[in-house]
């Protein structure tokens, strides 16, 4: 979802700008997010840490949001934008999918290494996911 706000945003005059017709006012808050969104969802379809970082941060972002406008009394708004956005942030912090990500990120960074052994900073990975 972040890569399709994202290019739509970016990429101005497509087919898909009628799905902002739906909310104006949440493409002009947005449209400056554009790129940032675009980048993550790179990073997040290359399976990087720092794809990861930015998922949880944007999506952090709309939780506190959602609490804002419950606070506020936008209890539809509010409750509904909580509860998306707090599924999705669960299920990124995931020690499962965060493990995901670190291992890409650190197994493509170390290309020349020959040896199938586990590091050490992937043992710990591993043993605080059985924790």
């Amino acid at each position: 979802m972040s890569g399709l706000a994202g290019m739509t945003l970016v990429w101005r005059g497509t087919t898909l700008d009628r799905m902002w017709v739906l909310n104006p006012t949440a493409y002009r808050k947005l449209a400056p997010l554009g790129e940032t969104m675009a980048i993550a969802s790179v990073g997040w379809f290359k399976r990087r840490f720092w794809g990861w970082g930015l998922a949880v941060g944007i999506i952090s972002t709309q939780v506190a949001g959602g609490s804002i406008n419950l606070v506020r009394g936008d209890f539809a708004r509010g409750g509904m934008g909580l509860a998306i956005a707090g599924a999705l942030l669960l299920y990124l912090l995931r020690p499962k999918v965060r493990t995901t990500f670190h291992s890409q990120s650190v197994g493509s960074t170390n290309d020349s290494n020959t040896s199938t052994a586990p590091s050490t900073h992937q043992k710990l990975l591993s043993n605080a996911d059985n924790c």
